[in-house]
């Protein structure tokens, strides 16, 4: 079994696949369909992007896709793992070759088990590019003959056509398909086997509307409609899709994942064909760790947070992640770095890796919770939706399940949500299926699901929330093993960081704003605008955290902020989001803000103090003044460390808006290393993708304000080179612009001013 038997009658094409033309598989034909229907307003469903109440989720609603390799024992550790994962249901990709081989030994022992399989037939590149020719289809029949001949009334369902709307993954050309369709059909359909097909990746709907509408013209109708429903573009399960129409007017169309599946479903409903499922579906950890650097946790998070999405929108029969061990995407790491040169979505050939090196990921206990609380149960629908938190309530026979998250980022105090009693007497599961042992206070971008008995009637509060629009860090240096506290009294509210309930009661009477105090001299850092000033940690008294409050706020500011969130609240969301984002600044500890304070100076942010050697202020003015080096590091030390910080800083999506040099603190490590740190975070800005070039600009002429024209050529030129741009007039501008700014600033600005009159 060492060898693929090949198929009879059938000899690949010579010469490389680029050699052969392939025409777009977005037809005149399909566009005409798929515009004709849109137009007629069939897609206009209101509120679909809202999922409806009332529905039940199919007990066999989740599933994974399955390979294995050479090696027999890699076929019991799969099939022990979808034991483990509770999983009755599972896909295995099957192609030339592939009968008598190691995806038939499995498959075989996967039947043997009575498991549901979705056979997936998959033609290899080069037939399906042929499949206009007679030989071609001779050997795509003869295939289709042998396979479900032998497998045929012993799987779920037969699967046909893979990524076709990806001409380069999927080989196939407009005519060639409809002919490897046809002939499928027929020898499917004969033999009174469940035909699923055609399997399109992403939400294209014109390729939905178009075959659709060719197949019922020629009577060839799928039992199943598929669709790989991917959400890993918009970035989170949650978002309105920005690649219809860009980011400003995605909010307008409301194109979420539940609007695409309910669209899918009113498709297939429209021509004929009753169920809708999505056969594969993931978020890769290259695309997650573009934007954030706790990618496995992520790819957990998005995971719960999908599956339930899908679930609730009533829309799709069944929903499947993609491969079950895989270095990419896999909810096992194989402990490989390879990756087939053919995308796994349109053919998970095989398991690669030494299964010595097999590690479960986070998201694998993710979708064992998932399959272990929602299949099964009835939806009763949505109880959240405001400021990104999300609460899906499900039920059975025995316990009511709410299903709770917020979007990335984001924190929600359950107490503001829910009432005490109900808080109290409630069960908590954690996302990976763990039994939380108290209330964990907070909701966060990591699901929950809180359980009571069948019978309890929950009613959420409606009164306005205390503690809207907050930022916490879930994953992480700083969130692992955190737990965040909210706190409230008669005068004051607030958020904690601690480990437990213990080091809450601690902090929380410690830190207490009537125990802060005026700031003694012998502790300022900082007294302008800002009183900033080191206090003793009272968890461990040889350690120091920072406070800070704002002390004046001019007329113009105070009109203004009455609409913005605290100060202190405002540096805590930024620290929270920079942590997140793998940023470095000191990690916050808690913020109290004063009930209905309209002066707007009865805030205090309190976080770590960090011990640093320096600024880049203080760097960058030595520089400045002629020196060559500051504390002993160079320019040709600091410039490329700096400019991969501000890259990766800006890659993540961070546009700072103060990003002067004394905001940058620096560390010195080892063998001439440096660590870069931020402070002062409330005015920053965040995206869900990098910067635009405008806006890192904007951030630089802050940051190089103190540095002199020659080191300007080389720390910005480094920088713009990286993004292959140059330092030309255009990017300069921005530049010569800000020292104007700053120049009229020094001579007529509120300090200028002030000290003329102090001269007088």
């Amino acid at each position: 079994m060492t060898e693929k038997t090949p198929i009879q009658g059938y000899v690949p094409p010579s010469g490389s696949k680029t050699h052969l033309h392939q025409p777009s598989m977005l037809t005149w034909e399909i566009i005409r369909k798929g515009l004709a229907y849109i137009l007629k307003g069939k897609m206009m469903v209101p509120n679909s992007h809202i999922p409806p109440a009332a529905h039940d989720i199919p007990a066999d609603f989740a599933g994974v896709g399955v390979a294995t390799s050479g090696d027999l024992e890699v076929d019991d550790y799969v099939i022990a793992r979808l034991e483990e994962l509770g999983l009755r249901q599972a896909r295995l990709d099957f192609s030339y070759g592939d009968i008598d081989h190691n995806a038939a030994r499995l498959l075989e022992k996967l039947l043997d088990r009575e498991y549901n399989i979705i056979l997936h037939l998959v033609q290899p590149f080069d037939a399906a590019i042929a499949m206009e020719q007679a030989a071609a289809q001779q050997a795509w029949q003869a295939f289709l003959q042998q396979v479900l001949d032998r497998y045929g009334s012993r799987v779920t369902m037969v699967e046909i056509g893979s990524t076709v709307n990806r001409k380069r993954w999927a080989g196939y050309t407009p005519q060639g398909f409809l002919k490897t369709w046809e002939i499928a059909h027929h020898e499917v359909k004969r033999r009174n086997i469940t035909l699923a097909g055609p399997n399109i990746s992403d939400f294209e709907p014109l390729y939905n509307i178009g075959m659709l509408d060719i197949f019922r013209q020629r009577n060839q109708l799928p039992d199943i409609h598929t669709n790989n429903l991917f959400s890993e573009r918009s970035t989170e399960p949650e978002r309105f899709d920005h690649r219809i129409l860009k980011y400003r007017r995605a909010a307008a169309l409301k194109f979420n994942l539940i609007k695409k599946a309910r669209l899918l479903h009113k498709i297939t409903r429209d021509y004929g064909v009753h169920e809708v499922m999505s056969p594969s579906a993931f978020w890769t950890l290259p695309r997650i760790l573009r934007l954030l650097p706790d990618g496995e946790q992520k790819q957990a998070d998005y995971l719960a947070r999908y599956m339930i999405l899908c679930a609730a929108s009533g829309a799709l029969r069944q929903a499947f992640w993609g491969p079950l061990i895989c270095h990419r995407e896999g909810l096992i790491d194989d402990g490989s770095d390879s990756y087939p040169r053919l995308e796994r979505i349109t053919h998970y050939a095989s398991v690669t890796g030494d299964i010595q090196r097999f590690r479960p990921r986070p998201s694998f206990y993710s979708m064992q919770a998932f399959a272990k609380l929602i299949p099964g149960r009835h939806y009763l629908g949505a109880l959240g939706g405001r400021n990104g938190l999300e609460i899906h309530a499900f039920k059975d026979g025995q316990t009511l399940v709410h299903a709770v998250w917020t979007t990335n980022g984001k924190g929600a105090v359950l107490a503001d949500h829910y009432h005490l009693d109900d808080l109290l007497h409630a069960h908590y599961t954690s996302r990976d299926g763990t039994q939380m042992k108290s209330n964990p206070g907070l909701a966060s971008e990591s699901p929950i699901y809180i359980t009571w008995p069948a019978g309890r009637n929950i009613a959420l509060k409606t009164e306005k929330s205390l503690f809207e629009h907050l930022s916490i860090q879930r994953h992480g240096e700083h969130g692992e093993n955190k737990h965040y506290h909210a706190y409230q009294d008669a005068e004051w509210r607030g958020i904690l960081v601690a480990a437990n309930d213990a080091e809450a009661a601690l902090l929380s009477q410690a830190l207490h704003p009537s125990r802060l105090g005026k700031p003694p001299k012998d502790a300022i850092l900082r007294n302008a605008r800002n009183a900033i000033w080191t206090i003793e940690d009272p968890r461990d008294p040889s350690r120091k955290l920072v406070v800070k409050q704002p002390v004046k706020m001019h007329v113009h500011k105070k009109l203004l902020d009455q609409f913005k969130l605290s100060k202190a609240k405002r540096s805590w969301n930024g620290t929270n989001e920079l942590l997140r984002r793998g940023v470095e600044a000191a990690a916050p500890v808690a913020y109290f803000e004063k009930h209905g304070d309209r002066s707007l100076l009865q805030n205090y942010y309190i976080c770590e103090f960090v011990r640093t050697d320096f600024s880049i202020r203080d760097i960058f003015a030595a520089f400045y003044d002629g020196q060559t080096s500051y504390q002993g590091v160079t320019a040709e030390q600091i410039y490329p460390q700096l400019t991969r910080y501000l890259l990766n800083m800006h890659d993540r999506g961070v546009f700072f808006r103060d990003l002067s040099g004394g905001n940058i603190l620096v560390t010195k490590l080892e063998d001439g290393q440096l660590a870069f740190s931020l402070i002062d975070t409330n005015r920053a800005h965040f995206f869900n993708h990098g910067i635009p070039l405008s806006k890192r600009l904007s951030d630089l002429t802050r940051v190089c304000v103190k540095l002199p024209w020659h080191g300007r050529e080389q720390l910005v030129g480094m920088y713009l080179q990286a993004m292959k741009q140059e330092f030309g007039w255009r990017q300069r501008l921005p530049f010569y612009l800000y020292d104007i700014k700053v120049g009229m600033k020094k001579r007529i600005g509120r300090k200028a001013i002030r000290r003329a009159f102090k001269k007088k």
